[in-house]
């Protein structure tokens, strides 16, 4: 504990690259979270069922899963930052695709425009992360990397604030009668077109100014020099490196785990949404607990930096998944606002985890770290695969949330049973680490 108090989290000389690098952790924040509330948004304006919407998800993190190893590779042979470069280009391209698909109006074309947006996110990720880990002592790596990634919950508040002011408000596909009851599926198939063109150029426009805003980027990050960490950038045998990687037990259960949390993140935060509207609170009200979680999982993600100094990282994970299950828990047997509020508490103990599972599998690889981050990045499939299922739970009974029981449960809350199966497999992962592996304190 008394060395890492005494390594700096971040040398003076590599502050203004420390910066710029974790100002890209706010810029994919952005764009994961103006996209999760977009799967009840497409699914109203295209007429989809929850599985077709989930969709959605499936695309944006499947783009990680394509792209992560290709994104070690590209690296291996250039440099962090040609990678960076190059995750930013394919980041503003995915973005400024809305433009076009929203003058054809096809699911279709939106899908691959986010799957190549997620190109971008895919190398950005695979880079980025070992990046901030590479800028200064490995004692101190996984502290800088929980400090890094609190900046992401930032820019995906901001991408929450902009999904409901400027996007889910303006949505004429989501206005309701007098009565109560979506206008929009009361109207012929003239007047639901006028309005379905009218809403996809209001989902289209803040990616366009997204895109725009990434190649901004983009200009500043080439003409700043950049540190290069000669252990961590040099030329990696790639069959080699992968072998070692899985030899390795922590790196292995930290990708298992990893998958099993970005999948449980997903689902809490994308089905947030239809849980509030099981109890009729309507899309864009619910926008205002999604920032709360967001809110919550900003302040857990500084608490949990804070307490990496005193507690053993495995333990801290640990400690964390069982007050998520715990609240998981409330979230599936006490329906209504109870249940909502601790859905949105269970962010508070989400919020380290991803930075920790990550430190914990890369500590000590080395070289090796380019391609154990590209598997970690393959790992957010879990994001794509795990809200499908959750998807076809709700599908069960028709296309509402509540249209049939499991075991007396509403099908909404029953199917907050996949994140509670995740957090039982993240503790298990902390628990041990913990017991072990020894890891700085």
């Amino acid at each position: 504990m008394s060395t890492k108090s005494k390594t700096p989290l971040v040398a003076k000389s590599v502050l203004l690259p420390f910066i710029l690098i974790t100002s890209l952790f706010a810029l994919w924040g952005f764009a994961n979270d103006i996209t999760n509330p977009m799967v009840s948004a497409f699914k109203k304006v295209l007429e989809l069922d929850n599985f077709q919407a989930s969709l959605v998800q499936l695309a944006f993190y499947g783009g990680y899963f394509t792209m992560a190893l290709p994104a070690a590779i590209f690296v291996n042979k250039y440099s962090y930052k040609k990678g960076i470069l190059l995750g930013l280009g394919l980041y503003a391209l995915g973005a400024l695709l809305f433009y076009p698909a929203a003058a054809y109006e096809e699911f279709g074309f939106f899908l691959a425009a986010l799957y190549i947006l997620t190109f971008g996110l895919a190398f950005l990720e695979t880079t980025a992360n070992p990046y901030i880990l590479s800028m200064g002592s490995e004692k101190t790596a996984t502290q800088r990397l929980n400090l890094a990634q609190a900046f992401n919950p930032m820019g995906a508040l901001l991408g929450l604030i902009i999904a409901q002011k400027f996007i889910l408000a303006s949505l004429q596909s989501d206005d309701l009668s007098a009565d109560g009851v979506p206008v929009f599926s009361t109207l012929g198939e003239e007047g639901k077109a006028v309005i379905r063109t009218a809403d996809l150029a209001v989902i289209r426009d803040p990616y366009v100014i997204l895109g725009l805003v990434v190649i901004a980027f983009f200009v500043v990050i080439s003409i700043v020099k950049m540190p290069q960490n000669k252990e961590q950038e040099g030329k990696v045998d790639i069959g080699k490196s992968i072998r070692r990687l899985f030899k390795s037990k922590k790196f292995v259960g930290g990708v298992i785990a990893q998958a099993f949390y970005v999948g449980a993140q997903i689902m809490c935060w994308t089905y947030l949404y239809q849980y509030a509207e099981s109890f009729g609170i309507d899309n864009t009200k619910a926008v205002n607990y999604g920032i709360a979680a967001l809110i919550v999982f900003l302040t857990g993600r500084w608490i949990g930096t804070a307490l990496l100094k005193y507690i053993n990282s495995g333990k801290l994970l640990l400690f964390f998944a069982l007050g998520a299950s715990c609240c998981t828990l409330i979230t599936i047997f006490i329906p209504g606002m109870v249940g909502l509020i601790a859905l949105v508490s269970i962010s508070f103990f989400m919020s380290i985890m991803f930075p920790t599972i990550y430190g914990i599998a890369l500590e000590g690889q080395g070289e090796d770290s380019k391609f154990g981050a590209a598997f970690l990045v393959m790992a957010i499939v879990g994001g794509a695969l795990m809200p499908a299922l959750q998807g076809l739970i709700l599908d069960l009974g028709g296309s509402g949330y509540t249209d049939t029981t499991i075991l007396g449960i509403p099908e909404v809350n029953f199917s907050f049973m996949l994140p509670l199966v995740c957090f039982v497999i993240i503790g298990i992962y902390g628990r041990d680490v913990y017991k072990n592996y020894k890891l700085e304190d």
